[in-house]
């Protein structure tokens, strides 16, 4: 039986961009179009936190060697390379 924590947690992280992100394979090229109009360019996908909704990009273009930490509900599209 799971706890109402764990339950609540995996509903808050539902929608288009969270599902794909629990799907998609890590070392992905993608580019993250984010709700207030930044786009995050050929970052390469890394994980996904299913617990906290947060996604996790490395980013080897602009800032070689940094890793960028994205909450899947603030993401309105991917596009994937």
């Amino acid at each position: 039986m799971m706890s109402s924590r764990n339950s609540s947690c995996r509903n808050r992280c539902n929608g288009c961009v969270c599902n794909t992100l629990r799907r998609l394979r890590p070392g992905t090229e993608v580019d993250v179009f984010l709700s207030g109009g930044t786009v995050l360019e050929d970052v390469i996908f890394r994980a996904f936190d299913n617990n906290t909704c947060c996604a996790r990009f490395r980013d080897e273009e602009t800032e070689p060697g940094t890793v960028i930490f994205v909450d899947c509900r603030d993401i309105q599209a991917l596009r994937i390379e």
